[in-house]
C-alpha cells in the first residue's frame, strides 16, 4: 500500500507542502471512482495544473475535485478541466480558475454528460475572452443558473449579456452575477414551467370573476436568493407569486397559480388581523394553521372543487417520521393542516381528532368569526406542547404547503425590528405604532429596449419612475385660455362640425324595431328547408358616437427651458399654452383623453409624470399639475412610448391616438451610439402599430426632417418651423386627425 502510495505521488509532478497531506485520501477517492487511466489522467492533469505557479490552492482544489466530477460525466472532463485552467491563466483570468475547479462537481451533478459540460466549457471561454473580470462572478451563480434553467438556456443568457454590455464590460460583473434587473429579466425569459408573464391577463380574470378582487400581481423569483425563500404573499402591494411554476405531478403550472390565487383570495377577503406581540412563535405557527384550514373552508363552501386541487398540492406527512430529538412542531402542525382539509386523512392522534371536530363544529355555527383560530390554535398547542420544540433540530420534510403564503398579512408587528429582511405589517390595517407617511412614492416599472446591433430586446432594461405631477397654480391656465381667447372661437366652430350627428343603422338583431329584408328572406328560405333559421332579422338605429382615446405625451427634457431664436417665449411655456388648448378642446369634444410628461437621467431612471388620466376631468386639480411642469435631463423616447401605449392599448376604443409633442431626437447620457435610441423609438412606435396604437409626432426641432420620418414614418409627424404658432397648430391637428 505504501508503495502504491508512493509510487502514485512520484507520478504527480508538484512540490505544494500540503499536497502530501491531502494526497493519500484523494487517491483513495480517485482509485474508488476511476478506472486506472482516469487516474493517471487525473495525476497528469494536476501536475499541469501546479506548474503554472499560480498558487498552492489550485493543485488541491483539482486533486479533490475531479475524481467526483469525472465519475459522473465522464473521464474525458479531466484534461479538459486542466486545459481551461490554463487557457484562463493565459487570459488573465486567474481569479477565476479556483472557482471554475471547485464548482465542476456540483455542474456535473446539474448537467450528467461531458457533451453538456463540453458547451459549460465554451461558455466560461466566451466570458473569459470577452469579460474576463466577469468570469468569477458568473461562476459564483452557476450552480443557482443551472438550477433554474438548461445549459441551452444558460448560453443564451451569457451570450445576450456579452452583447448587452459590450461597450460597458466594467458593468458586467453586475450582469453576471444577477444584479442587474435585466439579468433577471433576461434569465425569466430562459426559464422552464408556466410563467406568470404569460397568463397574468387569463388570472387576473380568474380572480375578478371568481372573488370579485382586482389586486395587483408581483412576480418573484427563487432564482436569485437562494439562502432566504421567498412564499407567495400578500400587501397593499397585492398579490405577490413566483415568475414561474412547473407542474407537480398531474397538476400544471397554470393550476397551481390558481391554487395560490385562490388561497390568497381567501385571506384578502376572510382574514382579519391579529396583534402579533400577543402569542409566541409557536401559538403563531398553529393559530396559522387553523387560519388557513378556516378561509379555505369558506372558499370550498363556494367553490367544492377547489378542496381536490389543494389536497393533490398538500403534503402527507406521516405518525412518527418525526425523530426524536428534534423538534416535531411543523410536523404536528401538517399532519392538523391535512386533517382539517381532508375528511380522510387516517390519523389516530386523540388530541389531532378532538381539534378536528371542534373546528368543524365552529365552523357549522359562525365560519366568519376570526377568533377560532386563535381559540383552537391555542388550546391545541397547549395539549401537544413537548420540550423538544425547542430542539435547534427542526424537522421539515412534508411540512411545505407550496401554494399557501407566508400568512404575513394575519400579523400586525408593534415592537420594530433590527433585521431590515424580517417583514412587518404591509396590508389595508394600520399598524398602531407606525406613522403614516406622508405620500405614496413613485409606482417603479421597467420597459424592454430594442437594441438594434443584437438584433434583441434588452428586457427589463430601463426603469421607470412612474407618479403624479406636483402641482402649480392653476390660474396660470386659465390666463393661458383667456389670451388665446381669439383662437379658441374658431376651434369651437369646428368641435360643433366634429361631434357626432345624425344615428347609425345597426344591422342583424335579434330585436329591433325594423325588419332587416335581406336577413329574413335567408331566414324563410331556410325554414323552408327545414334549416334552424339565424334569428338575427332586425335592425336598429343608433346615435353616431366618437369611439377614440388620446395619450397625449410631453417632451420634458432640458431642452425645452430654451427660448427659439425670434419666439418670446420658451419652447416648455408655448408647450403648457398649446396643450392648454389641447385640453380644453378634448374636453369639449368629450374624446377621453390623458396627458402625461417625461424626461430622462439614462436607463436607471425614467421619470415618467402623469398630468391626467383618462377618468379625470377638465378641472382645477388637472390644470394645477399642468401649470407646475417643468424641463430637465435627457429624452429616451422609445421607453416613453411604449409606457404611455401599454395603457392606452388596453382601452376598449375603436381608436387610440398617441400624440408625442418634442423638441429634439432621442438621446440620453449613457448612450453614444446615435442610432441606438433611433432605432428603439422606431421599433416602439412599430410595437404600438401591431398593438392598434397610431402614433404621431408634433416635433418642434427645425432639423428634425433628418430623422423623424424614420422613427415615425410618412404623414405620421409634422415639423413646425415657426414655434410660436404652436398653440394654434396642435389643437387643430388633433381635430384634423380625428376628423
Amino acid at each position: 500500500m505504501a508503495d502504491d502510495l508512493n509510487a502514485h505521488r512520484s507520478r504527480l509532478r508538484c512540490n505544494v507542502a500540503r499536497v502530501d497531506q491531502v494526497f493519500p485520501g484523494c487517491l483513495a477517492e480517485a482509485q474508488r471512482l476511476l478506472t486506472p487511466a482516469g487516474v493517471e489522467a487525473w495525476l497528469d492533469g494536476a501536475s499541469s495544473v501546479c506548474a503554472l505557479g499560480r498558487g498552492q490552492e489550485l493543485p488541491l482544489i483539482f486533486l479533490e475535485a475531479l475524481p467526483a466530477a469525472a465519475a459522473r460525466c465522464g473521464e474525458a472532463l479531466i484534461p479538459e478541466a486542466a486545459a481551461m485552467a490554463r487557457s484562463l491563466s493565459a487570459a488573465g483570468a486567474v481569479a477565476a480558475i479556483a472557482p471554475y475547479l471547485s464548482g465542476l462537481p456540483a455542474v456535473a451533478r446539474r448537467l450528467e454528460s461531458f457533451e453538456a459540460l463540453q458547451v459549460y466549457a465554451d461558455v466560461v471561454r466566451s466570458i473569459a475572452e470577452q469579460a474576463p473580470d466577469a468570469l468569477p462572478s458568473f461562476l459564483d451563480q452557476v450552480d443557482s443558473l443551472l438550477a433554474q434553467v438548461t445549459i441551452g438556456g444558460v448560453m443564451n443568457w451569457v451570450d445576450y449579456g456579452l452583447k448587452s454590455y459590450r461597450g460597458q464590460l466594467h458593468r458586467a460583473a453586475d450582469y453576471f452575477s444577477l444584479q442587474a434587473a435585466d439579468a433577471r429579466a433576461a434569465l425569466t425569459r430562459e426559464r422552464h414551467g408556466t410563467l406568470l408573464a404569460d397568463h397574468e391577463r387569463e388570472l387576473r380574470l380568474t380572480l375578478k370573476s371568481f372573488w370579485a378582487l382586482e389586486d395587483e400581481f408581483t412576480p418573484y423569483s427563487q432564482a436569485f436568493d437562494i439562502e432566504r425563500r421567498s412564499w407567495p404573499h400578500l400587501d397593499r402591494l397585492g398579490f405577490h407569486l413566483p415568475d414561474a411554476y412547473e407542474s407537480r405531478g398531474p397538476i400544471s403550472g397554470l393550476d397551481r397559480y390558481r391554487a395560490a390565487i385562490a388561497h390568497l383570495a381567501a385571506h384578502r377577503l376572510w382574514t382579519r388581523p391579529l396583534i402579533a406581540d400577543n402569542f409566541n412563535r409557536y401559538q403563531q405557527l398553529i393559530i396559522e394553521t387553523f387560519e388557513d384550514a378556516r378561509v379555505e373552508w369558506l372558499a370550498i363552501k363556494r367553490y367544492p372543487g377547489l378542496r381536490r386541487l389543494w389536497l393533490a398540492l398538500h403534503p402527507r406527512p406521516r405518525p412518527g417520521d418525526c425523530p426524536p430529538g428534534h423538534s416535531c412542531i411543523r410536523h404536528q402542525a401538517a399532519m392538523l393542516s391535512l386533517a382539517l382539509l381532508d375528511p380522510r386523512h387516517g390519523y389516530q392522534d386523540p388530541d389531532l381528532l378532538a381539534a378536528v371536530d371542534r373546528f368543524h363544529e365552529r365552523m357549522q355555527r359562525d365560519p366568519e368569526d376570526g377568533g377560532i383560530a386563535v381559540e383552537l390554535g391555542v388550546d391545541y398547542l397547549t395539549r401537544i406542547h413537548h420540550a423538544d420544540f425547542r430542539s435547534p433540530k427542526v424537522f421539515f420534510r412534508d411540512t411545505e404547503v407550496g401554494y399557501r403564503d407566508d400568512n404575513r398579512y394575519l400579523w400586525i408587528f408593534l415592537e420594530d425590528t433590527d433585521d431590515e429582511d424580517e417583514f412587518h405589517s404591509d396590508h389595508h390595517v394600520a399598524n398602531p405604532r407606525t406613522r403614516a407617511a406622508d405620500g405614496g412614492g413613485p409606482i417603479v416599472r421597467h420597459q424592454q429596449e430594442w437594441d438594434y446591433v443584437a438584433g434583441g430586446y434588452r428586457p427589463d432594461w430601463v426603469t421607470v419612475y412612474e407618479a403624479l405631477q406636483a402641482s402649480g397654480d392653476p390660474a396660470v391656465i386659465d390666463r393661458l385660455l383667456e389670451k388665446h381667447a381669439a383662437l379658441a372661437r374658431p376651434l369651437q366652430r369646428l368641435i360643433e362640425l366634429l361631434k357626432p350627428q345624425g344615428r347609425k343603422l345597426i344591422r342583424r338583431q335579434e330585436e329591433g324595431p325594423e325588419i332587416d329584408l335581406d336577413p329574413a328572406i335567408a331566414a324563410l328560405i331556410d325554414t323552408r328547408s327545414g334549416i334552424s333559421p339565424d334569428p338575427r332579422i332586425h335592425t336598429r338605429a343608433e346615435p353616431y358616437e366618437r369611439d377614440i382615446s388620446v395619450q397625449v405625451l410631453l417632451d420634458l427634457s432640458e431642452s425645452v427651458k430654451q427660448t427659439p431664436p425670434g419666439a418670446e417665449s420658451s419652447v416648455l411655456e408655448l408647450s403648457r399654452e398649446a396643450v392648454s388648448l389641447l385640453g380644453w378642446a378634448l374636453a369639449a369634444l368629450g374624446d377621453p383623453y390623458a396627458i402625461a410628461g417625461f424626461a430622462s437621467n439614462s436607463r436607471h431612471e425614467l421619470r415618467y409624470s402623469h398630468i391626467k388620466g383618462y377618468t379625470e376631468g377638465w378641472d382645477e386639480v388637472t390644470k394645477a399639475r399642468l401649470a407646475g411642469i417643468e424641463g430637465g435631463l435627457s429624452t429616451r423616447m422609445g421607453a416613453a412610448l411604449r409606457h404611455a401605449g401599454h395603457a392606452l392599448a388596453g382601452r376598449g376604443s375603436e381608436k387610440k391616438l398617441l400624440l408625442l409633442l418634442t423638441d429634439g431626437e432621442p438621446a440620453d447620457v449613457d448612450v453614444e451610439d446615435g442610432q441606438y435610441l433611433h432605432a428603439d423609438a422606431r421599433r416602439a412606435v412599430e410595437e404600438l402599430a401591431a398593438a392598434g396604437v397610431f402614433t404621431f409626432c408634433f416635433s418642434l426641432d427645425p432639423g428634425a426632417d433628418a430623422y423623424v420620418s424614420a422613427i415615425f414614418g410618412a404623414n405620421r409627424f409634422m415639423v413646425l418651423d415657426r414655434i410660436e404658432r404652436l398653440p394654434e397648430r396642435l389643437p387643430r391637428l388633433y381635430l384634423e386627425l380625428t376628423r
